[in-house]
């Protein structure tokens, strides 16, 4: 198979694909690998990494799209790149399609097989390869929520582990998955008053045995919501319904209750945000203020640290990239309803249930 690497193109992204190792250890599988010249070099990777594994160095991303059978990237395409796809053509990567109708309608229309790394299901029924960009996201939530309440970025002007003799800030943190979970662990490494919201109680159990004394474990209702959002300086939003929409837990009344110059950071923009307010931003413009709320909305937040998370994202997605390329897309499906449930779109067809009860329309 010809497995092309394109240079991430959306804004402010700085992963890469895959690793040199990859592009390796693919070679040696009997694939042929393009990748794209400059696909590396935002994350410390040179082009001569990949040609001295056997990797084909091509000058631009068109030649790859023509040419490969199956295309690996991090993001999902932008609007050159979807005019750039062909019919039947295997792209695997983050799609997220439910929060875009125009990139569904897009990727429906060129007729790929749109393979998602964020619904495929391992055998512990777990997200393999959304879990270590959550991991960053979580993580990376906490420093630039502490960073938007300082004053100069319109925030309230507060130290998020406070001070001896001042109180620290308030941090609510909706949802307890990944993001959520290593939001908390940072926020209460830092000394915040944390509180983390979950529907799920036997994993609110398990985070009440292993959390800090500063990390209060609450379940999640809309009554519960209002009191502690009303309360928070700063709220993180860590919902995740896998390849539906997330729901919208903060609407317009509940913003308007908030304390001015609070911040949001909405990680579930991804699948449209948590929040009524939210829209996608970037890392080069990553704020807005709504009814003087501040809210932080980067849709591609582990890009910021495209060494540490292209590393991380490769360790999770090589060893299917290898399966996809040597089973091909049927006998990768057919192998486990795990890997079957990565394929979001085939053919012009909406293949993921949760994408298709978003478009009902489309499907």
């Amino acid at each position: 198979m010809i497995i092309g690497i394109p240079r991430e193109i959306k804004k402010d992204e700085y992963r890469v694909a895959l690793l040199p190792v990859g592009a390796q250890l693919l070679v040696e599988d009997g694939h042929t690998v393009l990748i794209e010249k400059g696909a590396g070099h935002g994350c410390g990777y040179d082009d001569v990494d990949y040609v001295g594994v056997g990797a084909e160095l091509v000058d631009t991303a068109s030649e790859i799209y023509n040419r490969a059978g199956m295309v690996i990237k991090v993001k999902e395409p932008q609007a050159e790149e979807i005019a750039e796809l062909k019919d039947g053509q295997i792209v695997f990567c983050y799609f997220h399609f439910a929060g875009s109708r125009e990139l569904t309608e897009g990727c429906l229309k060129k007729g790929i097989a749109a393979v998602a790394y964020e619904t495929l299901i391992d055998k512990n029924g777990h997200l393999p390869l959304l879990t270590p960009m959550s991991e960053v996201a979580g993580k990376m939530s906490i420093q630039e929520g502490a960073k938007c309440l300082e004053k100069p970025m319109m925030g309230r002007g507060i130290l998020l582990g406070g001070v001896a003799g001042v109180a620290p800030a308030n941090v609510l943190i909706l949802g307890a998955g990944v993001v959520g979970t290593n939001a908390a662990r940072v926020a209460a490494g830092l000394g915040a008053n944390v509180i983390i919201m979950d529907i799920n109680l036997d994993r609110l159990r398990h985070l009440d045995e292993i959390m800090s004394a500063n990390v209060t474990t609450i379940y999640c209702d809309p009554k519960a919501i209002e009191d502690y959002a009303v309360k928070a300086d700063l709220i993180i939003g860590a919902v995740l319904i896998p390849g539906a929409k997330a729901p919208i837990l903060i609407d317009l009344p509940l913003l308007r209750k908030m304390k001015k110059g609070a911040v949001i950071v909405d990680v579930s923009i991804d699948q449209g945000g948590c929040c009524v307010a939210s829209r996608p931003t970037t890392h080069s413009d990553p704020v807005f203020v709504v009814e003087e709320i501040v809210l932080y909305c980067v849709a591609n937040m582990p890009g910021a640290v495209g060494r540490t998370s292209s590393q991380a994202l490769c360790n999770a997605t090589l060893p299917y990239c290898r399966k996809l390329a040597n089973l091909g897309l049927d006998g990768f499906i057919k192998e486990n309803q795990g890997q079957a449930a990565a394929l979001n779109l085939r053919a012009g067809k909406i293949i993921c249930p949760a994408v298709a009860a978003t478009f009902p329309d489309l499907a």
